[in-house]
């Protein structure tokens, strides 16, 4: 035997003993886990009865297969993550290193033991060891460009708002730290084993290991003090996040999962939470107003206890990260909203409101305590005074989520688009706006006007509906009607702005004119159309909504009777009215095909029924609004139309596609003043004319009112034109018809 292998034998004969050193850190390792699993499966517990406080959401365990799927694709795949480029790739491999490099964590246990130990079965193949250290140097990659970029945005530096403003920043940084010397210490063990020749794997498969070994010396305690350390850094992680529940940064690592699996709409491409609205529920049941009682149902949200589970799920998921507090227009402009900060307020509230409801406290619908006192009277007084806040109340009353708050959201779903655990913010929003218009008939008093003249007029500006038809005047064709013809594949749904609004009613004819010169059998409702009811649902009237869409499905179903519903076509030029015909009618027992006129157009004109034969010139610029690209994933058809239709390319702004700005019309916010800081439509007109282009096209009649109003408003109404997507068709079409000239303004 050689010298080299008797020292080798020694050295592992001395390893292979439990020494005083090995004595100690198993002692110390046995300790900390044991505290830390303690308070973990305490956290659980509480966080578990805590969710379990919401109301049923049966809905949510549908399509096992499909959420399965979605879950895995979104995780695995970080489909949400990966749209931020650098940091989603950074972000993947973070936490594909938390999961596989658990095992690591768990190997420390036998290497504290003895410093030549490993995973039984595993820990010796070359494979496992290959794979643990890709990941490991990847993941000290991505953990040192996530904690540049948190340091690069924190919310004190020189200059603009950060995302992470309003973040719990420590934690945030706690988390990193930590990923970043777990990942050190298992290179440090490695080294060790190394250093000692103890190490399994060759040098090809494991070379940073072997370059760290290099430069270690050959301490043979130095792999079970380094593997307690590493359980040591672990466990208190998993220590300080047990003692704060409300921790998102960390403990979304592991609610993420069930989040995503448990979404409304696992098939959806992009946020599920986007499209329809959720339906107003008591008990986990959709509310009929035919049927429901004040006293015994319930109506919106009044009380945090009275969200879904999966709301209080989403609260206790989120990270934290601001994605969807960059996006929001809302506090992008001044305003007091930021999605982020409102879900951590209702989180924060829950959490804190907790023992007072598991003590089985909380109000009956009629206002009632139904706890009794001696329930009551073990309570801490920071339960009881967190339980007597408003739900929605302002700094001097104590609420939870100020009504500025509240109010200031336009639903554009720029958070629910980002988002990467799939909260479904626009949905909590509208229910709390629910019960402040329906119980407590609290909202902007200019809205009231609009709210009358739906229940009274049918439509929001109050106009006559004997004058619905008066936009087909002039025209040099005849406009059918249904009823007076039955052979039609499109019913043309016009729209309130489509009949009422000066400018929405250029693009009603355009859509009739092109629609006429391809040939397509079209016909209208005419008198017999209402208003959809998309501002009343989104400003939280349900009431409003339902008997609106009641009265339209009814008429839509005899209008398409006997048709199946592939053949029970619908054509709509305003996106809200196209959203809330095709995917919320379906749960009043409407079911129909709808398109949007983009959509329509785009195909006439690749069927060459439309042919474009003079290109409109001077820079077009595209505006995508929310209900069309971002809540229904429409982006190429209005972009393909204006391809065929003007000359050279389109000039896009930085903000497009799904990342597109709002307008600052949508949830109803049309009809309410914006008071607070500055005006959304100002802000995007800016980044439209800051592209050059003397044309800004957009395919929805409220987008058209609101960026107008912003080009009037920087005084370049000679310079800049808005104008829809289907009337620079129609120029290029037919270039000899006559135009009226520049958009006007708005009737009412």
């Amino acid at each position: 035997m050689t010298e080299r292998s008797e020292v080798i034998r020694q050295q592992t004969g001395e390893a292979n003993s439990m020494g005083s050193v090995q004595i100690v850190t198993t002692i110390l390792a046995a300790a900390i886990t044991a505290v830390a699993v303690w308070l973990a499966v305490r956290a659980v517990l509480k966080m578990t009865a805590v969710i379990r406080l919401g109301q049923p959401a049966p809905e949510r365990f549908t399509d096992k297969g499909a959420r399965t799927k979605t879950m895995l694709v979104e995780t695995a795949g970080h489909t949400r993550m990966l749209k931020w480029g650098v940091v989603g790739a950074a972000h993947w491999f973070v936490m594909v290193g938390f999961i596989v490099l658990s095992l690591l964590v768990l190997e420390a246990y036998f290497e504290v033991v003895t410093p030549t130990g490993g995973l039984p079965i595993i820990g010796h193949w070359t494979i496992f060891g290959l794979a643990t250290e890709v990941i490991t140097v990847l993941g000290l990659v991505g953990i040192l460009v996530l904690m540049a970029i948190r340091l690069r945005n924190r919310p004190n530096r020189p200059g603009g708002r950060s995302r992470f403003t309003g973040s719990t920043m420590w934690q945030g940084y706690f988390v990193e730290w930590i990923v970043l010397l777990v990942l050190i210490f298992g290179l440090l063990i490695r080294g060790f084993k190394v250093a000692t020749d103890h190490f399994e794997y060759p040098f090809w498969a494991t070379p940073v290991s072997h370059a760290v070994g290099a430069v270690l010396p050959a301490w043979q305690d130095g792999t079970s003090v380094a593997a307690v350390i590493k359980i040591i850094i672990s466990m208190t992680w998993l220590i300080v996040i047990s003692l704060n529940v409300t921790m998102g940064v960390a403990w979304h690592r592991f609610l993420a999962f069930p989040n995503i699996f448990f979404k409304r709409e696992p098939t959806r491409p992009a946020g599920s939470g986007l499209g329809a609205l959720r339906p107003m529920t008591s008990q986990g049941k959709p509310l009929d107003f035919e049927e429901a009682d004040p006293e015994k149902d319930q109506f919106g949200v009044a009380h945090v206890e009275q969200f879904s589970w999966k709301g209080l799920l989403d609260f206790s998921t989120c990270t934290e990260c601001g994605r969807c507090q960059s996006q929001c227009p809302a506090w992008n402009t001044g305003k007091p909203l930021s999605p982020k900060l409102l879900v951590l307020s209702l989180r924060d509230h829950a959490y804190a409101k907790a023992p007072y409801l598991l003590a089985g406290g909380g109000k009956d619908l009629t206002g009632e305590e139904k706890a009794t006192q001696a329930q009551l009277a073990h309570l801490d007084v920071l339960a009881l005074a967190e339980a007597d806040k408003p739900l929605i109340g302002t700094a001097e009353e104590g609420g939870v989520i100020d009504p500025d708050v509240l109010w200031s959201c336009t639903t554009c779903g720029a958070c629910v688009e980002q988002c990467p655990v799939d909260i479904e913010h626009v949905d909590h929003i509208v229910d709390m706006r629910r019960y402040q218009v329906l119980i407590e008939s609290s909202f902007p008093s200019e809205a009231g006007v609009m709210l009358r003249n739906l229940e009274n007029k049918g439509n929001p500006w109050g106009a006559p509906q004997n004058t619905r038809e008066d936009w087909t005047k002039g025209l040099d064709f005849e406009v059918p009607r249904v009823g007076e013809v039955d052979d039609f594949e499109y019913l043309f749904w016009v729209g309130c702005a489509g009949a009422f609004e000066d400018r929405a009613k250029k693009t009603t004819r355009a859509v009739a004119t092109l629609l006429n010169e391809a040939g397509v059998k079209f016909a209208i409702l005419g008198e017999g159309e209402t208003c959809s009811g998309d501002p009343a649902r989104r400003i939280g009237n349900e009431f409003v909504f339902q008997m609106l869409a009641q009265q339209n499905v009814e008429t839509l179903n005899e209008a398409f009777e006997g048709r199946e519903k592939a053949k029970r076509k619908i054509v709509a030029t305003c996106p809200h009215c196209f959203n809330t015909l095709g995917n919320e009618y379906g749960q009043l027992g409407g079911e129909f095909e709808v398109v949007h006129h983009t959509q329509l157009l785009a195909h006439l004109v690749s069927t060459g029924k439309l042919t474009p034969v003079q290109p409109v010139d001077g820079g077009v610029t595209y505006h995508d609004p929310c209900y069309l690209g971002r809540h229904n994933r429409i982006f190429a058809a209005p972009r393909e139309v204006l391809g065929d239709a003007i000359e050279g390319e389109l000039t896009e702004m930085p903000r497009n596609s799904e990342r597109s700005f709002c307008c600052g019309a949508g949830g109803a916010r049309m009809w309410m003043e914006e008071k607070i800081g500055k005006r959304i439509n100002v802000d995007r007109v800016e980044e439209a004319m800051a592209t050059g282009a003397k044309t800004v096209a957009v395919g929805c009649p409220f987008c058209s009112t609101m960026l107008n109003d912003g080009v009037n408003g920087k005084g370049a109404g000679e310079q800049v034109e808005v104008i829809d997507v289907a009337s620079v068709l129609l120029r290029s079409v037919k270039p000899e018809q006559p135009q009226g000239g520049k958009e006007t303004a708005p009737v009412g």
